[in-house]
């Protein structure tokens, strides 16, 4: 009798079945041999495994692909919105630093300096005297008015010069008489005066500037008078005197009593202090980030006047060495600080030239509102062909020269 062994196994079954075999010579009714037959067999819920075609797994590669493609996207944008807030924090910063340097040093231009003198004040010397603060013809002697700008011209950056003395007697002039090279003044102490400082005489229109000798000398039977040897003959004789402290070219910081030129400029990208102008690279620079520098003379229409009508640049009329009487009408300076945001280049133009400098609300890279009268500065930064493509901030302040509102009435 046939029979069935059956095993399942997923979806085949298997089983082995005994069929009769032919007679070959074997008797009736002998056993059948034993065949297995593996026959598969399909049944309901059964599913077939298999993997992802080359079609899906191409397109899931496109999805993949155009999904890097938007987070990098996403990423770049959020990147270059961190970058501009950076810079523009650090704009901030820098340009805030740099307009509060220059006003500090504003707000003391004139301090001790004789210039309250109620006789002989060198405001009205037709001429303001000069010295040679470091012994070399080549560069520029200083003169004795508070702030002395410097146009750089067709909007380039300008120079500030601030002169202050720092004596402790603040600029107090005597009255002296020249003879030879003594200064005798009719004082019974030197009114601060020490060995090689720069001294002041004015009489009327005329002043000179002449430097005590490096020993002072004192009459040993006098005590209402001091003698002092000067190191030349002055051209006034004279007059008022008054010693304004000590220069040292080199380190005007260590002697806290020298008349200190504070020489603001800008020099390769930053906010320098000192050295030559003329020269890149000679300044030490303070503010890193600062572009251009401008500034502008604020000035009345007389000299007693402290009201201030006008705005000018300091070209023309209004470049130093400035006349007598356009030079006591200066009260007060405006400067602009332009700040780069940092070193961030914008794919495109983000910057455009200030449209105006004579209208009110002027769009563009500005210094302030001009007007019709008092036209604004230019500022000029082309020679760096990227400049538009950077993003700047300007900081502009109004610093009045004290020295010369508090000196209106002997002008």
């Amino acid at each position: 009798m046939p029979f069935l062994i059956s095993s399942r196994n997923k979806n085949t079954f298997s089983r082995a079945v005994a069929h009769p075999s032919p007679a070959r010579g074997r008797g009736a009714g002998e056993e059948g041999v034993l065949r297995n037959e593996f026959i598969p067999l399909t049944y309901p819920g059964a599913r077939t495994q298999a993997g992802f075609s080359l079609v899906e797994i191409l397109v899931g590669l496109v999805i993949g692909l155009l999904a890097s493609l938007v987070i990098m996207q996403v990423f770049s944008v959020f990147e270059g919105q961190k970058r501009a807030t950076t810079g523009s924090a650090d704009a901030q910063v820098n340009g805030s630093i740099a307009l509060y340097n220059i006003k500090r040093d504003t707000e003391s231009a004139g301090f001790g300096l004789p210039v309250f003198s109620s006789q002989n004040t060198p405001l009205k010397c037709t001429t303001l005297p000069t010295f040679d603060h470091d012994g070399n013809a080549a560069t520029p002697v200083i003169d004795m008015f508070p702030v002395v700008i410097t146009d750089g011209g067709g909007g380039l950056s300008d120079t500030i010069a601030i002169r202050y003395g720092r004596t402790a007697s603040a600029g107090i002039p005597s009255l002296a008489t020249i003879a030879g090279t003594t200064a005798t003044f009719t004082t019974n102490n030197n009114m601060g005066c020490q060995a090689d400082d720069w001294a002041i005489i004015s009489s009327g229109s005329t002043c000179a500037m002449v430097q005590v000798a490096n020993s002072l000398l004192s009459p040993a039977t006098r005590t209402d008078w001091v003698t002092m040897p000067l190191t030349s003959t002055p051209a006034v004789l004279s007059g008022s005197m008054a010693c304004i402290g000590k220069y040292q070219k080199d380190s005007p910081y260590d002697d806290h009593s020298s008349p200190l030129e504070y020489l603001y400029w800008v020099d390769n990208g930053n906010l320098a202090q000192g050295g030559n102008p003329a020269t890149a690279g000679s300044g030490a620079p303070i503010v890193a980030g600062i572009v251009n520098l401008q500034a502008q003379y604020g000035v009345s229409a007389t000299a007693a006047s402290n009201q201030i009508t006008q705005w000018v640049d300091a070209t023309g009329a209004w470049a130093a060495p400035i006349a007598m009487a356009d030079r006591n009408r200066i009260k007060a300076i405006r400067i602009a600080v332009v700040a780069r945001n940092g070193n961030t280049l914008e794919k495109t133009n983000v910057t455009n030239a200030c449209s105006s400098t004579t209208g009110s609300n002027p769009t563009g890279l500005c210094a302030w509102d001009g007007s019709g009268g008092s036209a604004a500065p230019s500022i000029d930064l082309s020679a760096d062909a990227n400049w538009q493509r950077y993003r700047y901030r300007v900081f502009d302040t109004i610093i009045p020269l004290r020295s010369m509102i508090w000196s209106k009435d002997k002008l």
